[in-house]
């Protein structure tokens, strides 16, 4: 068995490939898995889509199989080729395939260091795979250890202790490019935690603040937990061209504010689209300043700078937590094996004892006596063996020592 995790992040691709591999809905979600499930080469899989991120990590039989197969319906989806996704995805096998998860689940792998987003969207990802069946034990036991990982980066390091995240990182570009918020008219299209996170930051920074769904029921819950004003979404077209600031966050798979939408104005225009795919179309105009999640990479870089520290320190627990999972990894599976062996120990224990019985060897009145001096024998025989077996453990040979102790347990069945 073995551990597979492709990946495509701001880190190797463009936001138009990470737009094109996007799964904004769940029934995309549900195609994908159930193709990933069918190969034969595959036995687990769980996709992790955000706005920074597309990743399919999986348990398999074959790396170099699963991948192709893998790259090749990823290939389909986005509509590139197999070559081109193969030139910026990272893979990863194995241990790196562990500690890449370990470092996603801690937040060293965002675009923001640190930010509160990914533990819960990790967490969102997994629960869809393993509820609807694409992945079972071999992914949940990876998947726990990395939360319990993250975690421990939380808990023993600073990295976390002022909570960032892609809507602060907006919120901080639109702050340096006004000079007062304050009473600055802002639409937020969307009603999710990215505009969650966006509205709280506006209404701290004392922003007149809308909001606008599709759902419009929802969009009536926000305003009221926010104490927000509500637009209807029908009125989107209008809305464009009153808004001096819009964000978005939607799971729209496809722009809700097109280009022959847009009107001139008078006045300046910020936008940001948080979302991928991209909620507003792209186009250059002088009166808007359109900005989406890879424009704000200046500010992500001060916050790397700002955060290195801890992020060493978070990347030794890592470390510590990828050994503990591989020893973990390797136990489970010798700990049946010596169940075996000592299973079979007794068994030719009670065997041999009949044996010297029916020969006449011993009196049977000290039949319990014999059984048990043999047991005890082999136990001492084995404790030694079996000590070694559960210590000598490492992060990716365990499979070669389990099969020696499956032939070992087979010899003492044959004797």
């Amino acid at each position: 068995m073995h551990y597979l995790n492709i990946s495509f992040s701001h880190k190797n691709s463009s936001i138009e490939i990470r737009e094109k591999l996007s799964y904004p809905h769940d029934s995309d979600m549900h195609a994908c898995l159930k193709k990933l499930n069918e190969s034969e080469f595959i036995n687990e899989a769980m996709l992790i889509s955000t706005c920074n991120r597309m990743e399919v990590f999986s348990s398999c039989n074959d790396v170099l199989e699963a991948t192709n197969y893998i790259l090749s319906v990823l290939s389909k989806r986005a509509g590139l080729s197999v070559e081109e996704l193969t030139e910026h995805a990272d893979i990863f096998d194995d241990s790196s395939a562990i500690h890449h998860i370990f470092s996603v689940a801690s937040s060293l792998d965002s675009m923001v260091i640190g930010e509160t987003q990914i533990a819960g969207q990790l967490k969102d990802a997994f629960r869809f795979s393993y509820d609807n069946g694409y992945c079972g034990k071999k992914i949940a036991r990876t998947m726990k250890s990395a939360f319990d990982c993250a975690a421990k980066v939380r808990n023993a390091t600073d990295i976390s202790s002022r909570p960032v995240s892609m809507a602060s990182v907006a919120v901080s570009k639109l702050k340096s490019l006004v000079d007062d918020l304050k009473g600055k008219k802002v639409l937020i299209i969307g009603v999710g935690e990215m505009s969650e996170i966006t509205t709280k930051h506006l209404i701290a920074a004392g922003c007149d603040v809308s909001v606008m769904n599709r759902t419009q029921h929802k969009a009536v819950e926000f305003a009221e937990t926010y104490g927000v004003k509500q637009v209807d979404y029908e009125d989107l077209e209008n809305a464009v061209n009153k808004f001096h600031i819009i964000f978005t966050a939607t799971s729209s798979s496809a722009p809700i504010i097109k280009y022959d939408m847009v009107e001139l104005c008078n006045f300046e225009r910020f936008w940001f689209d948080l979302a991928l795919p991209r909620d507003i179309e792209s186009f250059n105009r002088g009166d808007i300043k359109l900005f989406v999640i890879d424009d704000l990479q200046s500010i992500v870089d001060e916050n790397l700078g700002a955060r290195e520290k801890a992020a060493r320190a978070a990347q030794g627990i890592i470390g510590r937590e990828i050994v503990a999972f591989f020893e973990s990894l390797a136990s489970l599976d010798i700990e049946p094996v010596i169940k075996e062996i000592y299973q079979k120990a007794y068994e030719s224990a009670a065997a041999e004892t009949a044996r010297v019985l029916e020969k006449g060897f011993i009196p049977r009145e000290y039949e319990a006596e014999a059984k048990k001096m043999c047991e005890q024998a082999l136990k001492r025989f084995l404790h030694d063996m079996t000590s070694s077996m559960r210590n000598s453990t490492d992060e990716t040979g365990h499979a070669m020592t389990t099969n020696m102790m499956h032939i070992f347990a087979q010899s003492i069945e044959k004797k």
